[in-house]
């Protein structure tokens, strides 16, 4: 008999939707630990390549530190899929006592200024949970992008959960997403970016924990196109329920060089900033794909491809 996965897949995620957001919180918190750390003992794909990116993040890690480091991110990435599936029913009250960030006056700056303002980060934290904050919190809407997921029904999930809790959200294929979102810059709106992976063949050389890797142009591109400020946020847990954050200062557009130029250290500045978020809280970063160039290079004679 033929498993269909994708019909698999869409229905474990339809699950998790429709049975976690039930349960009570304590039980919920433990059950995503206990799978965080049976997906850890497995040693799949996942967990090796999350060991494989801490490694250059905290390049001193004995094996047997870089073990805990990869059990941490993984309950911490199982943290991120617990709140996921069950902020569609936190109250207005939990949402806005859920995530304390630090320097949002940044933001809160941007947004009065009218220039409209794009908000980029890594994939640290819970980036829905810090979205549906700015939602209820700040009672600011925003436009963010999705990335196209296999099968689409599972996709459509994912659009409809996020716009849900208030987003507009605009599939990452195509080149209509770009003008949508300089339109809403320059309507003085906000703009939400994960952009710590590249998944076009646009991106922009950074060097990132001293290895090279690329970057996603837009939110350079959209900076410099429209004026709006640039501000990179991250996000990390503690031993408490509630998620912490940082709204770093703008990046500014260089007074000189080229458009490519301009954006080029637009965006080394992003990586930078990245950076100093993911050096303090590495098991923050649930990076369980291939980033650096070193690890996409084909092997063998023949590239080798990894779903995002």
């Amino acid at each position: 008999m033929r498993i269909d996965t994708d019909k698999l897949t869409d229905g474990l995620y339809g699950l998790g939707w429709s049975t976690v957001k039930r349960l009570p919180e304590g039980v919920a918190v433990q059950l995503g630990r206990q799978l965080a750390d049976l997906a850890w003992r497995r040693r799949g794909k996942g967990v090796q390549r999350l060991e494989s990116n801490l490694a250059r993040v905290v390049p001193d890690a004995s094996p047997e530190r870089l073990a805990e480091l990869s059990r941490a991110g993984m309950r911490s990435y199982m943290r991120y899929w617990m709140e996921s599936f069950r902020l569609p029913v936190w109250s207005p009250e939990r949402i806005k006592a859920g995530f304390t960030p630090e320097d949002v006056h940044h933001l809160e700056d941007g947004l009065k200024s009218d220039r409209g303002v794009i908000l980029a980060l890594p994939h640290m934290g819970n980036y829905d949970l810090a979205g549906v904050w700015v939602t209820t919190k700040l009672d600011t809407p925003f436009t963010t992008v999705a990335e196209r997921l296999k099968p689409e029904s599972l996709y459509d999930r994912f659009v409809a959960y996020r716009e849900g809790l208030g987003m507009e959200v605009l599939p990452h294929t195509g080149g209509a997403a770009f003008g949508t979102l300089a339109r809403r810059l320059r309507a003085g709106g906000l703009v939400c970016l994960v952009a710590d992976r590249d998944l076009s063949s646009s991106g922009i050389p950074v060097k990132f924990f001293g290895e090279e890797t690329k970057m996603p142009a837009g939110p350079a591109m959209l900076a410099l196109q429209t004026g709006a400020m640039l501000l990179p946020v991250t996000l990390w847990y503690d031993d408490t329920p509630i998620m912490r954050g940082r709204v770093h200062p703008e990046i500014e557009v260089p007074q000189n060089g080229t458009r490519t130029e301009k954006a080029a250290l637009m965006t080394q500045a992003l990586a930078d900033a990245f950076a100093s978020g993911i050096a303090d809280h590495p098991t923050d970063w649930h990076m369980l794909q291939r980033l650096w160039l070193a690890d996409l290079e084909p092997r063998g004679g023949a590239a080798e491809t990894e779903p995002a």
